[in-house]
């Protein structure tokens, strides 16, 4: 990071914004209310706790929990005392999870037991049978040693989130206070797991230098103990985990936190807490502004917030966010290098905070370059955005050959995105040079798609294409090849994935085929199968 910047830890942030704001208020959920020194104290005993159930410092403690205040706890808990945070993506489903949980080397998994309709206990029980014996014996992930649920009964399969907090009022002060004060900040703190080109996720590493990031951004965004953020981005994903949680303890900003996006619910606390800052992707935007024109709420309180635009999709949605929310910034960032690598600032022009992706943070070196050569793009003109800082990923957990070929010799990042620096030295995001699809925000790789598609025992062959989607910005559209003498319909299909993959991979549409367009070195052409695709499927 440097050495003018003094390091800090994540697991620190809580007792050094108890110190500093103790009794003001810093998270609001569901009607209560919870003050600084309030958490700072909650994640102490939940951290003790860890301490007694023997997590030692390098243990990988998966999360796999919605928005709520129990989310926050743990994520500085398991930081405080030198252990690995792997964030699971809530929408994920048995094998999604399965496959996390044992390529992390996790040995403790946290839940909520249910969270609406979705039963994540059921879940688990699911993924590890051996669960009923009160042990995980699985070989999918033979490192997973305990499984602790959120309430206070107590179960052969879980152990309770009270019986944690117990545990931690018999660890000696002195050994808690050690086990903090070693932490080191170059070690690695958290896994954000991101879908490649590999056709499976990939965990990629960081250290504690997101704090640098977020005090670099909250001056540039001029975020104090003022603002009120309100967060419905989910806490697993990077822009969430970054700008919600870590960014209050830093700038003593109040969070308001929902358990998941929903406009209506949004647009009432915003008006009901008086939020002052607002984040997400075009897609939230959209349907905030949709759900305001269907029954107009007092947004006068908002006055910023990061709308990531560039795309031409993104343009008209973050226009008029401006004219009817508050004056958003645009953005560029990855799991691998962190949010906000580029950032307009609140005296940027209309234009530059629509039509451009921001100017690149103070510690970061943007490129655009000629993706055949190597060799930079003059101004203008598109290219691979390539991104080098003291935030890169560490690398992908397990994967040196995924690692080497994202980062270079030199640092740099090949992002697989197209985009082009302009005149004004702002980069403009224009796309993905990869196969990758983007739905409603989620990244999904269509190989592991896939993959999953082809384990049905009927299908020979898919290949998973994008397909334009006026909510979602693109869907996912599956083109299958059953074995000889095999017919499925394209409820089959779907049925075989609904439960087992999240939601947001299923494709929207199938289409059956006979064969595939191959190209001469025996590669499926998924341009011919998306022109295929606009023919044959009629936009809803």
């Amino acid at each position: 990071m440097g050495d003018w910047f003094s390091k800090q830890t994540l697991g620190s942030l809580p007792e050094r914004a108890a110190r500093r704001w103790g009794t003001r208020e810093a998270l609001y959920f569901k009607g209560r209310r919870w003050s600084f020194a309030e958490l700072s104290a909650r994640v102490d005993r939940l951290a003790r706790g860890l301490i007694g159930l023997g997590v030692a410092p390098g243990d990988k403690v998966a999360l796999w929990m919605v928005n709520r205040p129990e989310f926050i706890e743990t994520m500085f808990a398991v930081l405080k005392i030198g252990a690995i945070l792997v964030a699971v993506n809530t929408r994920l489903r048995t094998d999604d999870v399965a496959y996390i949980l044992g390529q992390s080397d996790s040995s403790v998994l946290i839940i909520a037991e249910r969270s609406g309709p979705v039963d994540y206990l059921g879940m688990v029980k699911e993924l590890a049978p051996s669960l009923r014996h009160g042990q995980p014996n699985e070989a999918r992930f033979p490192r997973l040693r305990r499984v602790i649920s959120l309430g206070d009964a107590a179960g052969a399969e879980t152990l309770p989130w009270t019986a944690v907090q117990e545990a931690g009022d018999t660890v000696d002060e002195a050994l808690f206070g050690a086990r903090a004060e070693a932490v080191d900040p170059d070690a690695t703190a958290f896994f954000m797991y991101t879908s490649g080109t590999t056709g499976f996720p990939k965990g990629a590493m960081h250290d504690h230098a997101i704090v640098r990031n977020l005090i670099d951004r909250a001056f540039r965004m001029a975020i104090t103990p003022a603002d009120a953020i309100m967060m419905y981005l989910p806490l697993f994903h990077l822009f969430g985990f970054s700008d919600g949680v870590l960014m209050s303890m830093v700038t003593g900003a109040r969070q308001v936190l929902t358990e998941t996006f929903d406009p209506d619910e949004s647009l009432a606390l915003v008006e009901q807490e008086r939020a002052t800052v607002l984040h997400g992707f075009d897609i939230h935007f959209k349907e905030l502004m949709e759900a305001h024109e269907r029954f107009p709420r007092d947004v006068s309180s908002v006055r910023t917030g990061i709308l990531a635009s560039g795309m031409s999709s993104s343009v008209p949605i973050a226009r008029k966010a401006r004219k009817v929310l508050g004056r958003f910034l645009s953005g560029y960032g990855m799991s691998e290098f962190g949010v906000g690598a580029a950032l307009s600032a609140l005296d940027s022009t209309e234009e530059q905070c629509t039509e451009a992706s921001g100017f690149p943070a103070p510690g970061y070196e943007i490129r655009v370059v000629d993706p055949q050569t190597g060799r930079d793009q003059p101004p203008g003109v598109p290219g691979e955005i390539l991104v080098r800082s003291y935030m890169t990923m560490q690398g992908y957990y397990g994967k040196p050959e995924e690692t080497a070929l994202a980062i270079d010799g030199d640092g740099w990042v090949h992002s697989g995105d197209m985009g082009v620096i302009r005149a004004d030295g702002h980069l403009r995001f224009m796309g993905r040079y990869k196969d990758m699809l983007k739905i409603g925000g989620e990244n999904v790789d269509p190989m592991e798609v896939e993959a999953f598609l082809m384990s049905h025992a009927g299908i020979d062959l898919a290949a998973v294409v994008s397909f334009p989607d006026s909510r979602l910005s693109e869907v996912g559209v599956a083109f299958v090849k059953c074995h000889a003498g095999c017919s499925l319909t394209d409820v089959e299909v779907l049925s075989h994935c609904k439960g087992r993959i999240a939601s947001f991979k299923i494709p929207r549409h199938v289409v059956f085929v006979d064969d595939f367009p191959m190209t001469s070195s025996g590669k499926i052409q998924k341009v011919k199968l998306r022109e295929e695709a606009v023919r044959r499927i009629t936009p809803a």
